[in-house]
């Protein structure tokens, strides 16, 4: 049972209502009253104030045959939107949400630096013109989360991101000087993971979720929240070593994870061999639909030591879900059915091995999807996934 003061308990009853509008799409009164255990009173006054709020809008079911149609109740997906961004080393994608989680335009920016204030600037210049596009709505940008490639402290600052060279960086305080928006900062492998609980896997609370492209990144749901580890900088997973004294890592180690199972690796390893620069995944298709013997044997390398890690994955946080981000695994016949063939000890115990149906826009949806989480102050979403947009650009910087 709660207990507190009337504002506390208020705001408990207005979070698990919110939460419940969301997950169900369409709800009635009566039903909210039966979900939530709450009294219909409460329901009553709670829904008035969130109407009053334009945060949730009532609709009446046209094909109810039996009786008074119901009246029935559904987040207001155009009262505000959320932007989330992906900061990646050569380039920074922008995507704005409705409060429903859906896109609504995107746009895509080269960029050729790494150096701080000028990134610093770009985002600033970014988020103003979303700024004034978006404030036709109730609420506008209602916050910004963005996706950091390194790692992020539980206090929001960047304390290293390895392509741009970034230490110690306070993006958060420095934009928030200069746009009146709640600036959020998070790990992009979280963000991941969290699309994929958002997006897809609405009946797991515990997941994990690998991207596999340039390195390998983890991204942890423990009980429905991050697992961030002691100061923020957890599920650094592709620097767990997997071959004693082997290739040498960046890091500083000898045979880290993502030296060995990791695209980058067939990519490097592919152009070098026939002198193509850059490689692409239309190459490798190709030669996948040729039978290419190297080809082949590089990716059954690749599954061979991705099965490693994934193994010591499973049997360190015993996840309901696991979840691969990886391009060249859709490409690749039965990949899964092999890495599961790998998975064979009678101690790794998990419910479901996925490949990612989102792919890489699964950070910036992640970001949007956080960005709502915090605005709405509920504990968990639901939403559909959804991949069209209305407004698509791509400008080089």
């Amino acid at each position: 049972m709660i207990t507190g003061d009337a504002a506390y308990i208020k705001k408990i009853n207005r979070s698990i209502i919110l939460r419940e509008i969301v997950k169900e799409g369409l709800i009635s009164r009566a039903d909210l009253s039966k979900v939530t255990a709450l009294t219909r009173a409460t329901i009553s006054a709670q829904v008035a104030d969130l109407i009053d709020e334009g945060l949730i809008i009532e609709t009446q079911l046209e094909h109810f045959t039996v009786g008074r149609k119901p009246i029935m109740l559904s987040l207001n997906g155009e009262a505000g939107f959320a932007l989330g961004i992906d900061l990646d080393y050569d380039h920074i994608s922008l995507t704005v949400s409705n409060l429903i989680g859906s896109p609504v335009s995107s746009k895509r920016i080269e960029t050729n630096t790494s150096d701080y204030q000028e990134i610093l600037n770009l985002l600033v210049e970014q988020i103003r013109i979303l700024k004034s596009e978006y404030a036709f709505s109730q609420y506008g940008i209602i916050g910004i989360v963005i996706a950091i490639h390194g790692l992020v402290g539980k206090d929001e600052i960047i304390h290293y991101v390895p392509r741009l060279r970034w230490n110690n960086i306070s993006l958060k305080s420095d934009l928030e000087k200069q746009i009146d928006i709640n600036v959020y900062l998070e790990n992009n492998a979280n963000l991941s993971a969290f699309a994929e609980r958002v997006f897809v896997n609405h009946e797991t609370d515990n997941l994990l979720a690998a991207t596999l492209y340039s390195g390998i990144g983890l991204g942890m749901m423990m009980n429905n929240e991050f697992f961030r580890g002691h100061d923020g900088f957890a599920g650094e997973i592709g620097h767990m070593i997997v071959v004693p004294n082997g290739i040498q890592c960046n890091c500083g180690n000898k045979g880290c994870w993502e030296r060995y199972a990791s695209e980058n690796v067939i990519f490097n390893t592919l152009s070098e061999k026939r002198n193509i620069k850059p490689i692409t995944y239309d190459h490798i298709q190709q030669w996948l639909d040729e039978g290419d013997e190297e080809v082949i044997q590089l990716m059954e390398q690749f599954i061979y030591y991705l099965s490693i890690g994934l193994n010591n994955m499973i049997n360190m946080y015993n996840p309901d879900v696991l979840v691969l981000d990886s391009e060249l695994l859709r490409m690749y016949p039965n990949s899964l059915d092999k890495i599961r063939g790998n998975l064979n000890s009678s101690i790794s115990h998990y419910r479901a091995l996925q490949i990612s149906t989102i792919g890489r826009n699964s950070a910036v949806l992640g970001a949007c999807a956080l960005a709502i989480k915090h605005f709405l102050a509920v504990p968990m979403l639901n939403f559909k996934y959804q991949i069209e947009t209305k407004k698509n650009a791509s400008v080089n910087i």
